[in-house]
């Protein structure tokens, strides 16, 4: 089953964002639970999420995911805000238990000076603490990130050692992001199998659960973590075709992440649709 789809708004509630989704053509979607560049989280109907869960599994909707605010930084050297990232991952985890399929995502962290070792210690730390509960059962994925500042995450040895250091390592995976990774230098465009090949190596394909697909404003190793739409930036067409088709990656969910209003979701949706070969 080829699982794709886009981000989208639950301001509206959670069975209209879910509505929209499958108006787009999609079977999968990722949202956030709150202001992904503030602190304010969105209120929860429980009859509204119930709603929107069943609708999910009568149309054949893969695994979702939540994405945490851009806000949090659990490798922060202030501690209010390490504070703020751990409670607020906390929340959102509870907040969405009873949604199906649903991958919990985070950018790991930047370490502002503090020095990669310390922040790796202080991301596994709060994981640790937001993991340390029997309710929390879904995945938690880290992702690949572009390496723009002190931003821990932007090799798989990194996410690695993160990994290492939490308790609950059943839970942990990685969301792999096209154009954070093609920015951290890992040339996706020229050696696909060769970065997956490393990702294994490193990580294990096993802990890849899902996909941002976004195209680049920039070339390999920028550094700088600018989205463009599918087709229109350095990466090109052949490689999300080769991407989606991919064996050890097409059954995971593929969520666009690209500079688009909802009609340009839709059309990138289908043309990723009439690129697989299934």
């Amino acid at each position: 089953m080829f699982y794709v789809g886009c981000h989208l708004s639950v301001s509206s509630g959670y069975l209209h964002m879910v509505k929209s989704a499958a108006s787009l053509g999609a079977n999968t979607f990722q949202f956030f639970p709150r202001n992904p560049r503030g602190g304010a989280s969105a209120s929860v109907n429980e009859e509204d999420m119930t709603a929107a869960g069943e609708f999910m599994k009568a149309h054949g909707f893969g695994p979702v995911v939540c994405h945490g605010a851009y806000t949090m930084n659990a490798a922060s050297a202030r501690e209010e805000v390490r504070r703020f990232a751990c409670q607020s991952m906390k929340e959102d985890l509870m907040k969405i238990s009873s949604l199906p399929g649903v991958l919990y995502n985070v950018h790991p962290g930047a370490h502002v000076k503090q020095g990669v070792e310390k922040g790796i210690t202080l991301i596994a730390d709060c994981i640790n603490e937001v993991l340390d509960c029997d309710r929390i059962q879904m995945p938690f994925l880290l992702e690949t990130m572009a390496g723009k500042g002190t931003e821990i995450g932007r090799t798989f040895e990194e996410l690695g050692e993160i990994i290492h250091r939490v308790e609950r390592k059943d839970l942990m995976g990685v969301c792999l992001d096209t154009c954070h990774v093609y920015d951290a230098g890992y040339d996706i465009k020229e050696d696909l199998p060769g970065v997956l090949a490393q990702f294994d190596r490193v990580l294990g394909l096993s802990r890849l659960r899902a996909i941002h697909l976004n195209d680049d404003k920039n070339e390999i190793g920028s550094h700088r973590d600018r989205h463009e739409k599918i087709g229109q930036g350095s990466l090109g067409n052949d490689v999300f075709a080769r991407i989606i088709n991919d064996k050890a990656l097409k059954d995971l969910p593929f969520i666009l992440e690209t500079p688009n209003e909802l009609a340009g979701f839709k059309e990138e949706i289908a043309m990723l649709k009439s690129w697989r070969n299934d």
